[in-house]
């Protein structure tokens, strides 16, 4: 028995899936035409010991390591939820992991206790407009005075920015470079802070994301995160995490339209038979799940090296190109095998079509993670 599937995350599973088709699947439409979750959603998800996976007891989570709450995020797709339900419902899993590391008392229980039990939203704010990938560019101005920061600047395309209370900010407190960068709560209802509209998008539709503006605003010192100067490297120690969960959801997302497309092609019949029985439609299934299966094996195998505190970073970088290219690969053809009707909004297999899309430039692009590999690999030569 490998990891992934011990009696307690078999168990995990059982109530992930449970939670998707009682409280998500009957709603899920409805929150892409409203595009947003509840808040509801995430008191549900807290009630169901789901939310908190992942984080310590201590801080008012349900226990669990990383590969648990990947665990989650697997099969509430796999049971026909989205990657963008995962990136709304759980916006925390970027949002708090560097305020818990530095471990300031005062901050856990102000944001992360509320947000762990469902009753509050953090966002991590950290792209900006000219910015992209680049975040040691990072122009957000945080300026010492007296016993706090003033903060100018803005920042793009925040994941459930436009529900947020508080935003994990990464903002500029020194000089140019990698070094000047510190990360700060800055909460929402601060004099000075602005939140645009929802930001419409190609996919995600359920995942709201805003654009944020700080004019002058005032933050206590208190709500620094970690020692100041040290943010880039804390969100860099964190870009493993996202990058491999964001390797299992393409995974996920590919495995769950191979079992919708086995089964479409097995019940739809063209010409008098099954389209199952033609062999072009076999032998595309058959390469949409070899593709599957070689990116769950090997982003597994990255996990367990990553989790045993091995140097993963080159490898972090392939698992996640590798999994969004077969992703990628695996919703056109799902989306091809249903002929018109995967076309439809109302076919599952074309929201996992374009809710892919995104799995290819968030967390770093796909010609991030090919720098990234490109760099290790010659500086070992």
């Amino acid at each position: 028995m490998d990891s992934w599937s011990t009696e307690e995350r078999r168990a995990l599973r059982a109530s992930a899936r449970l939670f998707a088709e009682r409280e998500v699947l009957p709603h899920l439409t409805t929150w892409e035409e409203q595009g947003a979750l509840p808040l509801s959603l995430h008191a549900a998800a807290a009630e169901a010991g789901l939310l908190g996976v992942g984080f310590p007891e201590s801080a008012g989570g349900s226990g669990g390591d990383a590969v648990d709450a990947m665990v989650v995020a697997e099969e509430l797709i796999l049971a026909g939820g989205t990657s963008g339900l995962i990136a709304s419902l759980f916006t925390h899993g970027i949002g708090l992991p560097h305020l818990l590391e530095a471990g300031d008392p005062a901050l856990v229980e102000r944001v992360a206790r509320p947000v762990l039990e469902g009753r509050k939203i953090v966002s991590l704010a950290v792209t900006e407009p000219d910015g992209g990938s680049d975040v040691a560019g990072l122009r957000t101005r945080a300026v010492r005075d007296g016993d706090g920061y003033v903060v100018t600047g803005s920042k793009l395309y925040i994941t459930s920015g436009t529900r947020a209370d508080f935003f994990t900010t990464a903002v500029r407190t020194g000089g140019d470079g990698a070094g000047g960068i510190s990360l700060l709560v800055i909460d929402r209802d601060l004099a000075g802070v602005t939140v645009s509209a929802p930001l419409k998008k190609m996919g995600w539709l359920c995942s709201d994301t805003a654009e944020l503006r700080f004019d002058e605003v005032r933050v206590p010192a208190s709500n620094l995160v970690g020692p100041e100067h040290m943010g880039f490297y804390a969100i860099m120690k964190q870009f493993a995490a996202e990058r491999l969960s964001m390797a299992v959801q393409a995974y996920a997302t590919a495995q769950r339209c191979v079992d919708l497309t086995t089964r479409f092609v097995k019940e739809r019949e063209t010409f008098g038979r099954p389209l199952a029985s033609r062999q072009v439609v076999a032998h595309r299934l058959a390469e949409m799940a070899r593709l599957t299966d070689v990116a769950r094996t090997y982003t597994r195998a990255v996990v367990a090296d990553w989790q045993a505190g091995e140097d993963v970073v080159m490898r972090v970088a392939m698992a996640k190109n590798t999994a969004v290219f077969a992703c990628d690969q695996v919703v056109d053809a799902a989306v091809q095998l249903h002929g018109g009707q995967g076309y439809m909004r109302e076919t599952e297999v074309e929201r996992h079509y374009r809710d892919s899309r995104i799995l290819g430039i968030g967390g770093g692009t796909n010609e991030i993670m090919t720098e990234v590999v490109a760099k290790l690999l010659l500086a070992k030569a």
